[in-house]
């Protein structure tokens, strides 16, 4: 009989303790929802990408350059309803970003434009990688996008410059003086090399 009361009073302590796990788990379980859900609000704010060329130059760009229009659209298209969304398209903006490399427009293949590309890229990809972490830091994201904002003025004002520089007319002789600066075309020295045999004169 003992036994009997002893096996049932150990019986009733596990149900309870398992009782208690469940709701710890399910405590947790909305404290992490609850989480995820303001990250998800916050990112969702703070997810307003400048997708409108912001000068005619860049506009003028879109209309010729199939990756940098691609790149505007893919920015210009906000993801709704889950954290796993706002993913997918970051991947999707880093990839088009990467293209931003290839077909760039003749006037516009320069050090300084290339380098701002290469800037936006690398600041896309920091992006990516803090939406796709288990833990998002949410401000990082945000602060991110406001960077890639910056960058996105920068490249496009950066254009606007390479334009409005090629209007300007060059004086007479400054193709020629430019020309002569250029180390590439330097006349090579067509001065026979010194014979080492021969002697020195001291």
């Amino acid at each position: 009989m003992k036994y009997k009361i002893s096996l049932f009073l150990l019986l009733i302590f596990v149900l309870n303790s398992c009782q208690g796990e469940d709701e710890k788990r399910r405590a947790a379980y909305e404290k992490e929802a609850k989480k995820k859900e303001v990250i998800f609000n916050n990112i969702n704010k703070g997810w307003v990408f400048i997708d409108e060329p912001i000068n005619e130059v860049s506009e003028q760009n879109a209309a010729v350059w199939t990756e940098w229009r691609d790149f505007l659209k893919e920015i210009g298209e906000k993801p709704r309803k889950t954290i796993g969304a706002f993913q997918k398209k970051s991947a999707a903006i880093a990839r088009k970003a990467l293209l931003l490399n290839n077909n760039i427009p003749g006037q516009f293949n320069q050090p300084q434009i290339k380098s701002r590309i290469s800037i936006l890229i690398t600041k896309i990809k920091m992006m990516d990688l803090f939406i796709h972490l288990n833990q998002i830091p949410d401000e990082k994201v945000i602060f991110l996008i406001g960077e890639i904002n910056k960058e996105l003025v920068s490249l496009e004002r950066q254009m606007d410059k390479v334009v409005e520089k090629a209007k300007i007319p060059k004086e007479e002789g400054e193709a020629d003086f430019l020309r002569m600066l250029d180390t590439t075309r330097a006349i090579p020295n067509s001065a026979p090399p010194l014979d080492q045999n021969l002697p020195k004169v001291e």
